[in-house]
């Protein structure tokens, strides 16, 4: 059925997203959406959002291995930005959810404005370093705020590679958060 769509398309494997819809022994149904129209639709969604705010908003889309990273740059940053990045993360949502429905697949996104996310998260990061430090020398367990998956899967991959500390993930929801924990090394 792949090679088929493939064949037709004249496209690519990886310029496309192939979903398995109805599997039987003698029939493979799929759904295949090609990537450049998932471009289009966050292009037209972000027209539509900028219109909306009443603001002009440049975009920038990458694709790697089926998640797309979308830039958004404004002369209006900081309305796109939000109180503590809350706007950003409302954007990513509903755009999240606005693929979920065009598409009836779970597509990943990550929406930055004029590099928000990734400046805070290299700031938290940095406190967070000093932290997991003062947690190896004092031997007391510290927990985080809570924030999202991703700054969470940051946080473990980073204090995974220090010593004497480990690091847990704890509470449901919005009040997940980390807990950085002393650990006696061999």
């Amino acid at each position: 059925a792949v090679e088929k769509a493939l064949d037709y398309l004249n496209l690519d494997e990886e310029y496309l997203l192939i979903n398995e819809i109805e599997s039987t022994e003698d029939k493979v149904n799929i759904e295949v959406i090609d990537k450049a129209d998932i471009k289009y639709y966050i292009k037209d969604f972000i027209k539509n959002l900028s219109e909306l705010f009443n603001i002009d908003i440049n975009v920038e889309i990458r694709e790697v291995n089926g998640s797309f990273s979308i830039k958004l740059v404004s002369k209006n940053n900081s309305i796109l930005i939000g109180k503590d990045g809350r706007t950003i993360a409302a954007i990513q949502t509903l755009l999240r959810k606005s693929l979920e429905v065009q598409t009836k697949q779970n597509i990943k996104v990550n929406v930055d404005v004029a590099n928000y996310k990734e400046k805070n998260l290299s700031r938290k990061m940095h406190e967070i370093k000093k932290i997991a430090f003062e947690v190896a020398k004092t031997k007391v367990d510290v927990s985080l705020d809570p924030m999202n998956s991703y700054e969470r899967r940051a946080i473990h991959n980073m204090v995974d590679a220090m010593e004497n500390v480990t690091t847990e993930s704890i509470g449901e929801g919005s009040n997940r958060h980390i807990v950085i924990k002393y650990v006696e090394q061999d």
